[in-house]
């Protein structure tokens, strides 16, 4: 039988404890939002590298800002919130740093398929090796619209672009997984 989830218009009384300094009220609540905090940032940067040191950063983060969250919505939207926040800037200032060495973009990795790992893995592999094949751009505002849920307008707020700029991010983005996904799939 599954557990009750709890009630998202209810605030989560460990969040309380924790910004009162509760460690073990802290620790279960990030160990609770790690896997989400964790898939929300693969799916915003490219290396599976940097993958635990943002996520490390973001929860870093939500621990410091526990104080701040008023309870008016989800926790794990304040969390994905939090955890955007700390992902684009990390994107942002390593992108300036690579312009100012004028590095290539490192070259995308080959996904090996292997039989032994789940099916879910394996999906969720292809679909982030097709997000690393997206420029930066529109790989943010795909993700942050698609997985993250955050509306047009916000999403032009949030990437400082124009909101026509940002319709267009995410429609060229999709129109580049679509092409993708079709070979896969084997449709026309």
């Amino acid at each position: 039988m599954p557990l009750p989830q709890p009630d998202p218009t209810t605030p989560d009384p460990r969040v309380a404890a924790a910004a009162a300094g509760d460690r073990a009220a802290a620790q279960a609540l990030l160990l609770e939002l790690l896997p989400r905090v964790r898939n929300l940032v693969r799916y915003l940067v490219w290396s599976d590298a940097d993958v635990d040191d943002i996520a490390q950063l973001a929860l870093v983060e939500l621990l410091r800002s526990f104080h701040g969250y008023r309870g008016e919505g989800a926790l794990r939207s304040w969390a994905d919130r939090i955890t955007m926040r700390v992902a684009l800037t990390h994107l942002r200032r390593r992108r300036s740093e690579q312009r100012r060495r004028q590095e290539a973009v490192p070259d995308l990795r080959a996904v090996s398929s292997n039989p032994e790992q789940p099916d879910e893995y394996s999906e969720r592999r292809e679909a982030v090796r097709w997000l690393d094949a997206l420029p930066a751009e529109q790989r943010e505002a795909v993700v942050l619209h698609h997985v993250v849920g955050v509306p047009v307008p916000e999403l032009a707020t949030l990437l400082a672009v124009p909101f026509e700029t940002a319709r267009s991010r995410l429609r060229l983005g999709l129109a580049k997984l679509r092409e993708q996904a079709l070979p896969v799939r084997g449709k026309p």
